[in-house]
């Protein structure tokens, strides 16, 4: 126990070095030390009887609620540490629900979260965070704002824009989608000096086309999910300049066939075009080599060129981009289960490419670990600085334990 305080120690100096004043460096591992410690509630309150004589409850709740430290600092030193090590495969982008009972918090309102399967009263987090598939971590987090909190937005609100200034929200914050708050969290871990060898990400976010192009306007490589409903052309679909009618503006190439969803495009493929992958071991015991069962399904790679609102072709070329269709059709099942369009180079194997689209379960597992043992929703605070101040305090704790377990066994994956 000794040893893992003095790490514990090492670790929250290293992060909170920034902090010009001495009582929040202190105050910062305290805080950290106090989500470690075993207990159902990580609330201040709670923490501050379980921290014995470092458990003062007014000096926390001023720490995590209203003392002045910016969040992105301690996120920024955070994302250096844990580059180092895990050496991230992608970045993956999601969001995550806060459930709450009343409406006095910052940026709760009734929406959907997948946290509880169905629109509720909730806050929701977006975060980003580096991933392989032995270890993951979180650098980044935005809280979504819904349009109703935002005074510019035709959806406003009036009881919950009056609520602003009670809940510390800074006058320039408004209502913006998550795709691109994602990309917001991207660009700003780019500035850190953070490599990017991929973004990965669910359909709540493949789904947008603007996320899809902004990720290409960056020459961030990709591997999205999507649902079934977008369309494509195939690969080798050309487009053909129609026949001039001699008055008018002169038309431009167009592909003479319209586009198919991207689902008739792999069950066109059909079955016979399903291959089997094996992309990781699970967590249930198996007869693989490490007495783990390795993750199986059946896949539908096709090339495909994306097609509909949104899509953007190069300025210089007629086509649109070539992109990878990925569709997991198990045996059992009559059609394909799930779809991702990526942005990886056509030679890449498909076990690669698959294993890469499916890195996404590290967020669940993440998520998993911060609200179950590290209180990530049970902070009791109403304010937009305390949120953040909070869920990056919760991901050094999470980050801590990542890097515990990679000292005990730098080969040990956490299992999902």
């Amino acid at each position: 126990m000794a040893e893992v305080r003095e790490d514990l120690e090492a670790f929250t100096a290293e992060l909170f070095d920034g902090f010009f004043r001495a009582d929040q460096r202190r105050w910062g591992q305290v805080y950290v030390r106090g989500l470690l410690l075993d207990g159902k509630r990580k609330s201040v309150e709670p923490m501050a009887a379980r921290l014995g004589e470092d458990g003062n409850r007014q000096a926390l709740a001023h720490f995590v609620t209203s003392s002045p430290w910016n969040p992105g600092h301690v996120q920024a030193r955070l994302a250096w540490r844990m580059q180092d090590a895990i050496g991230p495969e992608a970045l993956i982008v999601d969001d995550t629900g806060f459930l709450k009972d009343g409406d006095a918090s910052a940026c709760v309102s009734r929406q959907y979260t997948g946290t509880a399967g169905k629109v509720t009263n909730c806050q929701v987090g977006v975060s980003l965070h580096l991933a392989t598939d032995r270890a993951s971590a979180a650098i980044g987090w935005r809280l979504f704002m819904p349009s109703g909190w935002d005074p510019a937005s035709p959806g406003a609100d009036p009881a919950k824009v009056a609520r602003r200034g009670r809940c510390g929200i800074p006058a320039q914050a408004g209502h913006v989608e998550k795709w691109q708050l994602a990309l917001d969290m991207i660009d700003e871990a780019r500035s850190w000096g953070i490599d990017v060898p991929l973004v990965v990400a669910d359909a709540g976010y493949g789904d947008a086309a603007a996320f899809r192009s902004g990720l290409e306007e960056r020459n961030l490589p990709y591997a999205v999910g999507v649902s079934g409903r977008h369309s494509a052309h195939l690969a080798d679909a050309r487009p053909v300049l129609p026949t001039y009618a001699g008055t008018g503006r002169r038309p431009q190439m167009q592909y003479p066939d319209p586009p198919r969803t991207m689902k008739d495009l792999v069950v066109a493929a059909g079955r016979t075009a399903a291959r089997p992958v094996s992309w990781r071991e699970g967590s249930r015991p198996g007869a693989s080599r490490s007495g783990f069962k390795r993750m199986y399904s059946r896949f539908v790679a096709l090339r495909v060129r994306p097609a509909g609102r949104g899509i953007r072709r190069p300025a210089d070329d007629p086509e649109l981009p070539e992109r990878w269709l990925l569709a997991e059709w198990p045996a059992t099942e009559p059609e394909p289960v799930q779809f991702w369009l990526s942005s990886l180079p056509s030679g890449m194997p498909l076990a690669t490419l698959i294993r890469l689209a499916k890195l996404r379960w590290r967020i669940e597992h993440d998520y998993r670990e911060m609200k179950q043992a590290l209180g990530l929703a049970h902070f009791e605070g109403r304010t937009w600085n305390g949120w953040h101040h909070h869920v990056t305090l919760v991901s050094a704790a999470h980050a801590f334990c990542t890097l515990q377990r990679l000292a005990r066994d730098p080969k040990d994956t956490a299992q999902a």
